[in-house]
């Protein structure tokens, strides 16, 4: 008898995390083959399947197990009130390794200047679920209407304020807006039906992709270093690195060098370069990692 061949449906969000979530799948070691006219993009590992959904509805598919598990936004977790299991948080968005913010914006030159300043007042969100229990909860009411794109120019002719998405808020000022206040925090999270959670084999597939979707995300921002450095200034360069952990010394074939590699903090590199090099470091290489699991 034919054993039945075992696979973990994934849901991809298609849209505005499409090419970043490619990106660090990718980066974690699975390639990915996508066509422009297909929804169903193919996985190098047999065990995986996969199709692109709006990460608007992946946790409905995902709770109703059409998909065992996906990735999306904690924003659209609640703004569908979904009961998933909640694998790991990933933080990572369309521009940079950061979280994004929806936001109560208005015209720079509006009279609401806070949420009570909203009573009344007709607001155009997609996040129409999230928003009304939010100020409902503020015992606020307004008319929340539900925006089709395009919401930044909604005010002040159609909508007194908007509910929008932003990273970094530039495209709120260049359309003459002003933040009011920030209602919610989202990251992207990686989500497991209830019962593909329950199943020993996907569970642990699960984990794995996570820890290495995990490993290339904590890579972004980390490089390795190597460099030679002489006995007597071994020290004094230690000093200057602040590493994951104990930086590897290993020594030369030169008597009295060692060569040193460490993981430091991209951002760092600029700086403790030319300090390195002042302590006696030579043969400075920096290079890029693809993954760090600690």
């Amino acid at each position: 008898m034919k054993t039945k061949k075992k696979l973990l449906n994934i849901g991809l969000p298609k849209g505005s995390l499409q090419e970043s979530t490619l990106k660090l799948f990718r980066k974690a070691g699975y390639h990915i083959s996508v066509s422009s006219r297909s929804y169903y993009p193919v996985f190098d590992d047999p065990e995986i399947e996969s199709m692109l959904i709006r990460a608007q509805e992946m946790a409905r598919y995902v709770e109703d197990g059409i998909l065992d598990c996906g990735l999306t936004g904690y924003d659209w977790i609640m703004e569908q009130g979904a009961d998933v299991k909640e694998v790991a948080e990933l933080n990572y968005a369309k521009e940079g390794l950061r979280p994004v913010r929806w936001v109560v914006a208005v015209p720079v030159d509006s009279r609401i200047h806070s949420l009570k300043d909203l009573r009344g007042k007709r607001i155009a969100t997609e996040l129409v679920g999230f928003t009304k229990r939010y100020l409902k909860a503020k015992k606020i009411d307004a008319e929340i209407d539900f925006s089709w794109g395009a919401t930044e120019v909604k005010p002040p002719h159609l909508a007194d304020a908007i509910v929008e998405l932003t990273e970094t808020g530039s495209s709120l000022k260049a359309n003459n807006l002003r933040i009011v206040e920030t209602i919610l925090e989202s990251s992207t999270r990686f989500i497991s039906s209830r019962k593909a959670w329950q199943d020993p084999w996907k569970r642990q597939k699960m984990e794995n992709i996570v820890m290495l979707l995990k490993g290339a995300l904590a890579a972004e921002e980390k490089v390795g270093m190597k460099m030679n450095v002489p006995k007597k200034d071994l020290k004094r360069v230690m000093s200057l690195l602040p590493a994951m952990h104990s930086p590897t010394i290993s020594a030369l074939s030169d008597a009295g060098w060692y060569d040193l590699d460490v993981v430091i903090d991209e951002k760092m590199v600029r700086d403790i370069i030319p300090k390195l090099k002042k302590a006696g470091a030579s043969g400075i290489v920096e290079y890029q990692l693809n993954k760090v699991i600690p």
